[in-house]
């Protein structure tokens, strides 16, 4: 049976949170001399009541998680919102590991910032690579966690790959791995598959990250999604800082809840673009393959990345560059974007193809 205060850090669990002005009084009315603000306002207040900046935000976000239980399927009190992704990635880390001595598993290629908080925060790294065709090899990480292995990411879909990683083989090291399993869903919106929030108050040991940054196509808000057991929320609760989200994040965030169909359209329209984007590469002669994807990006190889990379780049085509990263070799990460944008990618591709036929 999965403890969480077994692999909290023991001084977390008797840490005593700082108690913000907002957390004594939660009322929105009334003479506010609470919190030492300016009461005259704001150099940049605007004519709207929400404009009033000279407030601090809501310190737990609280209309936010109201409106997104019910999306998302959870419960209020399952929802952690954070300054992107990063910040519960690396209070998960934090409130864990001890620094020094203790260890969190990774199945590289994987996103990097995993391994980044783990450098920050003095914490032994454990790396399996994902088999050739992208997959956890479940009995090899099994064996790989250590008795102070307090974490264990998964990235699904998985960047830079862009496939899903097999729901069985999570759901094995849910039940095995008696520390938290984290499943990072960034792009579970472009994915045919159910998120693994359906499974939270059967494994108590799951976490679920999710971003508004992708679908919602709010990157510049870095606001991000953590859904956890009610115990595991109330951890990272205590120990964020006090004001974490930003007011006029979550007055920007409460606006795109009420446009569900809006995001759902958008989505739509990446995967039709995404597939034709695909067909397309497939027909050029200097694309060796092209990978299979659940995500709003792809996974191309090539004869020469890095030649192509830098030509792309001289036409003001930015990609990004994943020859280096083991299992990638070869490889480009292309973002699906407009029809535009993809036009004009496999029109330079197919340029760089015709100089180096005629150089030859």
């Amino acid at each position: 049976m999965f403890d969480l205060n077994t692999i909290l850090r023991p001084h977390i669990i008797t840490l005593t949170p700082y108690s913000s002005a907002r957390d004594e009084y939660t009322g929105k009315e009334g003479i506010f001399l609470d919190a030492n603000e300016n009461a005259f306002g704001s150099t940049i207040d605007g004519s709207a009541s929400e404009d009033h900046y000279n407030r601090y935000p809501d310190p737990h976000q609280q209309a936010i998680k109201a409106k997104l239980a019910p999306i998302k399927g959870v419960r209020p009190t399952q929802i952690f919102i954070g300054n992107g992704s990063d910040e519960p990635i690396d209070l998960l880390v934090r409130a864990t590991c001890t620094p020094g001595s203790d260890s969190i598993l990774i199945l590289p290629p994987t996103y990097g910032m995993y391994e980044v908080s783990a450098a920050i925060n003095d914490v032994q790294l454990i790396k399996v690579p994902l088999t050739t065709d992208f997959q956890i090899d479940v009995p090899v990480v099994l064996a790989a966690i250590q008795p102070r292995t307090k974490l264990l990411f998964v990235c699904s879909p998985n960047n830079p790959t862009g496939n899903l990683i097999d729901r069985e083989a999570i759901i094995t090291l849910l039940t095995h791995f008696n520390g938290l399993v984290v499943v990072d869903e960034a792009y579970i919106d472009f994915a045919d598959t159910e998120s693994f929030t359906a499974l939270l108050d059967q494994y108590p040991n799951l976490v679920v990250l999710q971003t508004f940054s992708k679908a919602w196509g709010l990157a510049a808000l870095r606001s991000g999604m953590c859904f956890a057991s009610e115990a595991l929320i109330e951890v990272l609760n205590k120990i964020k800082p006090p004001y974490n989200v930003s007011g006029p994040t979550q007055q920007l965030l409460l606006k795109a809840l009420n446009q569900v169909p809006a995001k759902d359209a958008m989505v739509s329209q990446i995967l039709a673009q995404r597939e034709e984007l695909i067909a397309k590469l497939l027909n050029l002669p200097l694309v060796r393959h092209v990978y299979p994807s659940d995500a709003n990006f792809i996974l191309v190889k090539f004869d020469d990345p890095k030649a192509v990379f830098d030509y792309l780049i001289d036409q003001q085509i930015i990609v990004r560059d994943r020859h280096r990263v083991k299992l990638c070799e070869g490889c480009l990460r292309i973002t699906v974007g407009t029809p535009s944008e993809n036009e004009q990618v496999l029109a330079m591709l197919k340029t760089y193809a015709n100089h180096l036929t005629t150089t030859v």
